[in-house]
């Protein structure tokens, strides 16, 4: 199966650039090497599947086959062994296939999410020392028992079952005195704007 591309890359490569002396139309005639040309013929298919095997895309494919043979259409007269021609495309489309990889840009488009979490605003120290005063003032108010109770609990991070040992009360008096202590700190009217 003879590829569009391989024919105009050989067509392209035939005429090659002009040169002073010469006119376009006279070097798309006279092909200036007649092996590059049977070359491409015979192996275009095989490369093609090479190129197709480095990018998803057929088309780019396509033109990274055609800048491959362009290449080795450029570098004919030095290669020496013209039996390793498919070795030297391939390499040459390995190496134009990685430079364009290292070349493309990265795009950025606009979308309705915005990938970063969006972050609290970090509130006032001044805001939150109010709060924490009005705080102790209402923990201040509470009975002795209520407020050690709340203290150990809230303040200290003890477990029912260790603030009732601390005080040498039973779970079931802790559990009591703390819901009737966090009744009264929500009755509290300094600490009704914080709710």
């Amino acid at each position: 199966m003879t590829t569009p591309v391989c024919t105009s890359a050989s067509k392209a490569a035939l005429s090659g650039p002009p040169s002073y002396g010469t006119t376009v139309a006279r070097s798309a005639t006279r092909p200036r090497y007649p092996s590059f040309s049977s070359y491409v013929r015979a192996r275009g298919p095989v490369l093609l599947r090479t190129a197709r095997s480095l990018t998803a895309n057929p088309s780019d494919a396509e033109d990274l086959l055609q800048t491959a043979l362009t290449k080795t259409y450029v570098a004919w007269e030095r290669i020496e062994d013209h039996r390793a021609l498919d070795g030297y495309v391939r390499r040459a489309l390995l190496n134009t296939r990685t430079s364009q990889w290292r070349k493309r840009k990265v795009d950025e488009f606009a979308c309705d999410e915005l990938p970063e979490r969006e972050t609290s605003p970090t509130p006032d120290p001044a805001e939150q020392q109010v709060l924490h005063d009005a705080m102790w003032r209402a923990v201040m108010k509470l009975p002795d028992r209520q407020r050690a109770m709340v203290v150990l609990r809230y303040y200290e991070d003890l477990s029912e079952a260790q603030t009732a040992e601390v005080l040498g009360v039973s779970v079931g008096t802790v559990k009591s005195a703390v819901s009737r202590a966090l009744g009264k700190l929500r009755e509290d009217p300094e600490l009704s704007p914080a709710r």
